[in-house]
Parts: C-alpha cells; structure tokens; sequence
C-alpha cells in the first residue's frame, strides 16, 4: 500500500482528494493547520496531523510515496489586507515541504523516488492588464505561488527530483469555501439560496473557467501517476463572464466596484494534462441547475 501525504488535507480540493485516494487503496496522511479546512471535512480513513507545514519535518516522520502540496493561501484580493499570513503560510511553510521533500528522497532507497505534485495558481498565467501589471504582480498571493513555482521547479533541478506542477482554474463543488475566503460560485450560491442580491464585481466581463472538484481531484490523480513537470492546467472548457454566472443563477444583481486585483481573462492550457487522457465530465449549467433544484 502506498502512503500518500496531503497537505491542506482538510480543505475543499483536500478533502475530495483524500476521499479519492482512501477510496483507490492508498494510506492517506493529512497535514492541515486547519486556516481554512475544517474538521468537518475530514474523511474516514484519513489520519491527520494538525500543524504548520514549516514543521512537516517534525510532525510527518513516515516517508510517502508522494506528496501532494496543496496547504497554502490561496485568494488574490484579500491577501492584500494580510500580506504577513501570505508570507507565513506560502514562503516559510513550502520552502519546508520543498526541503522535506528533498530529505525524504535522500534518505530513500535509490530506486524509490518521492514524487511532488504542486498546486501551482493560474493567476500567473493571467493577460497582461491596461496598466501593464502581470498576474503574477497582481497581490502577495500571486506573487507567492508564482514564486514558489519557480522553486519547486528549481528544487527538482539542483536535486534530480520528480515533479509536477498543476493550475487550478476557479474550483467549485462541494465544501467549497464562504464568507471571507470564499469563491465566486458559493457566494452566488448562499447568496441565490437566501433569496438576497447577487454581487457582482465590475466590470462583469471579465472571464473565468470554473471546474467542478471531482473533475480537479481526476486530474490530480492522472498528473501524479503519469504528469512530469510544469504547465498542468485543470480547466473546464468553456469560459464565463462574471455577469454570465449571475445570470446561470438568476435573480437580481447588485455591483459592487471593480477591485484592485482585477484582472482580465486568463488564458487556458490543458494540453499537457489531455495528453494523459484527462476529460472533463461536469459542467457549471448542470451544478447550478442542481442548486436551483434544491432551492
């Protein structure tokens, strides 16, 4: 049986991907300091370890077959009111999982090599705005994950070891997140549920692909049996205007202005993971036509 370790186990992609991985056979390890997952998320047969990931070394002695590093911050607007978390949870706690990594291979037999798949942020990837700022210079989150890129790029380069970096676009599903953290669909969501305004952020053109999470964790799993390094886009095929998603949900829109993070669309690759036979099988009409359902 191999062991696999999650970090961010108990967040919303975590969570899915745990179920997955316990569901195919593997021995699961979590490492969550719990800033955004939540208990209730967690899955039978997952053992978890709460804690920072800047101590994996101490509170994960098990060597794993592969590691999945998703436990980082992961909003763009509102890392601009705490650059510091963003700093802590992204540049100290990674380089610590990127230097576990290393260790864990060195100490591991020469045949066996730990694998690391990275949740890299397609806000790198996104165009070039009207006053030239860069997606990757858009707040400190983006500036983080681009970084950390970089690095585990690097890493696998200095020390000959096995990598692949993935690019969630706008994940959406079960357990995904609310209030503070949370994402475009949930809000819509609780927002359509309770019968209130929807509030959309100006202009509303502006484009995104949103992917289910079942269709992410299969992805996932593809890249960690068969993906080798960077450029892994998981995205549905078809893109929205933020106004377009509304209006899947119906009802009365209320805007709010355009925030500093605003970004234009951003452009979509998954050649590399379709080469690996990954295919999407849900689609944001049939998720909110299921939500209205239960309206």
């Amino acid at each position: 049986m191999k062991t696999v370790l999650v970090t961010g186990g108990a967040g919303f992609i975590g969570s899915h991907l745990c179920e997955r991985l316990v569901k195919d056979g593997y021995k699961v390890i979590s490492l969550d300091n719990y800033f955004t997952g939540k208990k209730e998320n967690h899955v039978a047969g997952v053992e978890y370890r709460e804690g920072h990931t800047k101590d994996i070394a101490k509170l994960i002695p098990e060597t794993p077959d592969i590691i999945f590093h998703l436990g980082e911050y992961s909003r763009t607007a509102v890392a601009l009111e705490e650059p510091g978390v963003v700093w802590d949870l992204n540049l100290t706690g990674t380089p610590a999982v990127l230097e576990f990594w290393r260790e864990k291979n060195t100490q591991a037999n020469a045949e066996k090599k730990i694998k690391l798949v990275y949740a890299g942020s397609s806000t790198k990837f996104a165009d070039v705005r009207e006053d030239g700022v860069e997606g990757r210079h858009l707040s400190p989150y983006t500036h983080a994950k681009a970084v950390m890129s970089d690095l585990v790029r690097d890493y696998s380069r200095w020390y000959n070891l096995p990598y692949a970096i993935s690019y969630f676009f706008n994940v959406y599903g079960p357990r995904e997140l609310s209030g503070k953290y949370g994402t475009v669909i949930e809000i819509f969501k609780e927002q359509s549920l309770a019968g209130k305004p929807l509030t959309m952020r100006l202009p509303g053109t502006q484009k995104r692909n949103y992917t289910h999470v079942e269709d992410t964790v299969d992805a996932l799993m593809l890249i960690a049996e068969k993906g080798e390094g960077d450029e892994f886009g998981i995205a549905s095929a078809k893109s929205y205007t933020t106004r377009e998603v509304a209006e899947l949900f119906g009802g009365p829109i209320e805007e709010l202005p355009a925030r500093q993070t605003s970004r234009p669309s951003t452009p979509v690759d998954t050649t590399n993971l379709q080469k690996l036979g990954w295919e999407e099988k849900n689609s944001l009409e049939e998720y909110v036509r299921g939500i209205k359902g239960k309206d």
